[in-house]
């Protein structure tokens, strides 16, 4: 098991009173459900930000991707004219 650190912390008595309430309900001590809530918080935490770290990598490929697809709409028109060009020649 990791080597526990003591810390202390200074709670508001309404916090205190839900904390212990849920530690009465689920039989846990004080330690074992804030150690719980932190590894919790961190866990949402990174999630949050690895969530927001790919909206913007999309958001940046979604432009990247837009000229690329502009792009080859305007060489695939051009194609296309020009083969329709031939085609009239033929009639």
């Amino acid at each position: 098991m990791a080597r526990l650190k003591k810390i202390l912390i200074s709670l508001p008595d309404s916090l205190l009173d839900e904390l212990d309430a849920m530690v009465d309900s689920q039989q846990v001590n004080r330690s074992e459900l804030i150690r719980e809530a932190m590894r919790f918080y961190l866990k949402e935490k990174k999630r949050v930000e690895m969530s927001a770290r790919m909206k913007k990598g999309y958001e940046e490929m979604a432009e990247i991707n837009l000229e690329i697809a502009n792009a080859w709409l305007a060489a695939d028109t051009c194609l296309q004219r020009s083969y329709e060009e031939k085609l009239a020649e033929c009639e």
